[in-house]
């Protein structure tokens, strides 16, 4: 195998700003510096050169001296409705490949309001939703209670705790409240799907045209070429259902070690193909590339109806806790081989190999 030059870039937590009146939270999504030496003897156990490059200003010059063949991204970004797309648009801009989504599907996917309004377009079922940008905003007339509220522009369930599912007016207000004080942008309000938490990871590139109509239609097959489905992942809750009620920030940082994860989660085989047609048809609408994770609501007053809930188009790839490297290892994909699955997709995507 040719031995490219990779250059894996990622923002470690212990490296990232301390602003004054910054969340507590506010970095529970970048990366630990574990996680990113796993990745790079990942890659270089393959037969790449690979280093690593803090994903901020000093990446403009640092890889221009490096010169990469390709670059590894799990950037999260510090500031910005946009940050995961930033790093990508420097690579845009100095024409360097990199592995997974481009800039306009990375903006798209961290605004929650916005994949939703595609996935509604697309006919493709996800919960009534309504984006709240001032606290005495009326409630939409297609919205009932229970509903569910978060931050539009965050990840690993910042803002996400028993107080997110609201059941009435005083409570809704006060939940869409502290979104706004605490996280400073818009709240995503949703109806809130009473059942179990999916979680599909998909490797790899769809091969021709993927429609966008639902299974039902006859005209519209289910294309999914390309792409590898790993098995879908359930946590189980039933410990945390007082504490937390649903799958939290808390539970997501700070018991990520400890949590039960139910992989092959326990469903039958109809039900798995449509979560993986589903996740196809995700993929394909949203623009994604290379890997992603989607994220489902099985509704237990509907017949288990899935619910797509949200696309993770960059999602976490830490040794043994990353629901997508449980996902693997269920389907007997050790983490060094899931890393170079990714890799190999981008650089067949892009014809290096």
């Amino acid at each position: 195998m040719e031995k490219f030059r990779v250059a894996l870039l990622a923002n470690i937590k212990i490296k990232a700003p301390k602003l004054e009146g910054m969340p507590p939270d506010q970095w529970d999504d970048l990366d630990s510096e574990s996680t990113v030496t796993a990745l790079v003897e990942a890659i270089r156990s393959s037969g790449y050169i690979c280093e690593f490059f803090e994903g901020d200003i000093t990446l403009v010059d640092g890889i221009r001296k490096y010169k990469p063949d390709i670059c590894f991204n799990i950037c999260e970004g510090h500031f910005g409705d946009a940050r995961e797309a930033q790093i990508p648009a420097i690579l845009e801009m100095l024409q360097i490949p990199y592995t997974g989504s481009k800039v306009l599907t990375l903006a798209l996917a961290l605004d929650k309001p916005m994949p939703k309004r595609v996935l509604t377009y697309h006919d493709l079922p996800t919960p009534p939703f309504q984006a709240f940008e001032r606290i005495d905003e009326p409630l939409s007339n297609e919205l009932r209670f229970p509903l569910f509220v978060k931050p539009s522009h965050e990840g690993t369930g910042m803002g996400v705790s028993l107080r997110s599912i609201v059941y009435n007016e005083h409570d809704l207000r006060e939940q869409v409240g502290y979104i706004f004080d605490r996280y400073r942008q818009t709240a995503l309000v949703e109806k809130y799907i009473e059942g179990r938490e999916i979680t599909v990871g998909v490797v790899g590139n769809l091969k021709g045209p993927v429609a966008r109509r639902l299974p039902y239609d006859e005209y519209a097959p289910r294309i999914q070429e390309g792409l590898r489905f790993l098995p879908p992942l359930e946590v189980d809750l039933k410990p945390y259902i007082d504490s937390d009620g649903v799958y939290s920030g808390r539970l997501k940082v700070d018991y990520a070690d400890k949590l039960n994860y139910l992989c092959p989660a326990p469903l039958d085989q109809d039900l798995v193909d449509e979560l993986n047609w589903l996740a196809a048809a995700v993929f394909r609408v949203i623009g994604a590339l290379d890997v992603s994770r989607i994220d489902f609501r099985l509704d237990i007053n509907d017949n288990l109806r899935p619910y797509i809930l949200e696309i993770n188009p960059l999602p976490g790839l830490s040794p043994g806790v990353s629901d997508l490297v449980i996902e693997a290892a269920a389907d007997q994909i050790d983490h060094t081989q899931l890393v170079n699955m990714i890799l190999e997709a981008a650089l067949k995507r892009y014809g290096m190999i």
